[in-house]
């Protein structure tokens, strides 16, 4: 494998980590009910896309931090991270 490209892996990876961590992060933090049912209640009210939404928040720190590290490959990764996020919610939002 190309440097690069496991460069870019590792970034993918750490995007997607990321990202439910900051959903997890954000249901911990502002949800009264247990992870299982606030994510059955946004599925049921079509909001689950909101969620990883908001979770992929935290993929903006990581990506700067790669930035300000001058690890611009890892901060693709993340970028692509955002985007397979940004994928599932338009799926969600339409089936």
């Amino acid at each position: 494998m190309k440097p690069q490209a496991k460069e870019i892996l590792i970034g993918l990876i750490i995007g997607l980590v990321a990202n439910m961590a900051g959903t997890y992060l954000y249901i911990y933090f502002f949800s009264k009910e247990t992870l299982e049912n606030t994510l059955q209640m946004a599925l049921n009210n079509d909001l689950l896309g909101s969620l990883i939404a908001l979770g992929a928040i935290l993929n903006l720190m990581v990506f700067f931090v790669y930035i300000k590290k001058r690890q611009y490959f890892r901060a693709r990764g993340v970028v692509l991270a955002t985007l397979i996020a940004a994928m599932i919610i338009l799926v969600s939002k339409f089936l």
